[in-house]
């Protein structure tokens, strides 16, 4: 199909300016909250058992309950957004988000919590989708991996503010402040988020040439200034849902599905557990979340080299070089039983954090979102990652096992297999996105 308004060239030749980071922290304070929440639930279930609000079921119930709001939200969500609209998808899901986590902090009971936990794990799952795809289209690609490695940055710092506020606020207050503090300040960003514009790409690609031109005639005079001339990309086919079952489409999807089911059960597998992991080797609950305090922050240190190497080396070397790091040090933790020995929990622990966060930015964030075009680029990424979160929903129960039968190393042994796996499958079928336009990108073959 032609293009009339090239919306795409348009926006990649503009300089970055205010209009950027207008739409960056608007789209970011919503991803704050989503991550503030994913992380949550450690601390949370760390304290509900303990003053036997829940038990060790009931606790895995809410977390896989989690996971499945989370994997019906990110499926609706993709076909919701590419027909109704990134702007309104987003409004949508934080809406949901916010007036559930209030729910969740006025519960009576475990069960009663877990309810509310689903209906925010649909909102939670909508965000990740449609946040990072969002601010895709918007960033010019010389900057792209850093932008939106920053945007997951926001999100992954969600799990030291929760870890700090946990340790400052569940010991001496409980739990219940932890969810008020997500619903009021996602309310908050819901209503000042009714000033994100909508995609041009998007509208472009559903025939809307008049108001896209509109639209980007108003985000060039904001840019202001001389601007160079756009570079047209030739004109390509528009792809529909078909074509997500077909090369060379299919490989994406396959390298997107794997990458998310991996770099999902390596978080929530793994990283989410910590207080637990650490409660059961005797610790008490303020000692194991300042124990997760300090390991939280190598997510943010991870995700910042995340940012830097995306544009610096590429997506598939940095996700490949992050890989092989979380293989080796992930080894070590498990030989020496790390949480026996500090020196070990907070050396190698760190540098193993650092390694799957470096993943998490350059997947979540960069990755998945490059590798489809506008048109089905929201459809493609939401059953991605409608197969990642839904390998977490079972992720719980399967870490409960290995840590009953086989204790830390059972744990990590499973988070190495998937790891191996994802660097043959980004080595034979990922592309490479850096320095490109999302429409060459779209045209690429495998």
């Amino acid at each position: 199909m032609a293009k009339t308004v090239n919306a795409g060239a348009r926006l990649d030749r503009l300089p970055i300016s205010s209009f950027h980071y207008r739409v960056f922290w608007l789209v970011g304070a919503g991803m704050f909250f989503d991550g503030y929440d994913l992380y949550v639930a450690g601390g949370v279930l760390a304290a509900a058992i303990q003053t036997k609000f829940s038990t060790v079921p009931q606790n895995l119930q809410f977390l896989s309950l989690t996971f499945v709001g989370m994997t019906i939200g990110a499926l609706i969500t993709g076909f919701v957004g590419d027909a109704m609209g990134r702007r309104f998808t987003y409004q949508i899901n934080l809406l949901v988000f916010g007036l559930a986590s209030l729910a969740a902090a006025f519960a009576q009971t475990m069960d009663q919590l877990i309810v509310c936990r689903f209906i925010q794990g649909l909102g939670l799952g909508a965000e990740i989708v449609v946040g990072y795809s969002t601010l895709t289209e918007f960033v010019p690609p010389k900057s792209r991996g850093r932008w939106l490695s920053f945007l997951a940055f926001i999100v992954v710092a969600g799990f030291p503010v929760t870890a700090v506020l946990g340790y400052l606020i569940i010991p001496n207050f409980g739990w219940r402040p932890m969810f008020v503090i997500a619903g009021v300040g996602s309310l908050v960003v819901w209503y000042l988020r009714k000033n994100l514009p909508e995609s041009p790409r998007w509208l472009e690609s559903k025939g809307r040439d008049t108001e896209a031109e509109a639209l980007m005639q108003s985000i060039e005079k904001e840019v202001g200034g001389t601007l160079p001339p756009p570079v047209v990309s030739a004109p390509v086919v528009q792809l529909t849902a078909s074509s997500m079952v077909k090369p060379p489409i299919l490989q994406r999807m396959i390298v997107g599905s794997w990458t998310l089911i991996t770099i999902n059960t390596l978080i929530f597998g793994f990283v989410i557990f910590l207080p637990q992991f650490f409660l059961r080797q005797g610790l008490t609950i303020a000692h194991s979340l300042a124990y997760t305090v300090v390991l939280s922050v190598a997510s943010l240190v991870g995700c910042a080299l995340g940012a830097w190497s995306s544009d610096a080396i590429g997506r598939r070397a940095s996700i490949i070089g992050a890989s092989v790091a979380t293989i080796v040090f992930g080894y070590v933790y498990a030989r020496f039983n790390a949480a026996s020995d500090p020196t070990i929990v907070l050396s190698v622990g760190f540098v193993l954090i650092v390694a799957i966060y470096v993943q998490t930015a350059v997947l979540f964030g960069v990755y998945t979102t490059e590798l489809f075009p506008t048109e089905i680029r929201l459809r493609a990424n939401g059953i991605c990652n409608t197969l990642g979160r839904a390998a977490t929903v079972v992720s719980p129960f399967v870490v409960g096992y290995l840590m009953l039968h086989y204790k830390l190393p059972g744990v990590v042994w499973l988070m190495i297999g998937l790891v191996v796996v994802q660097i043959v499958v980004v080595w034979a079928w990922g592309v490479e996105p850096r320095n490109r336009t999302l429409e060459d990108v779209a045209v690429a073959e495998s």
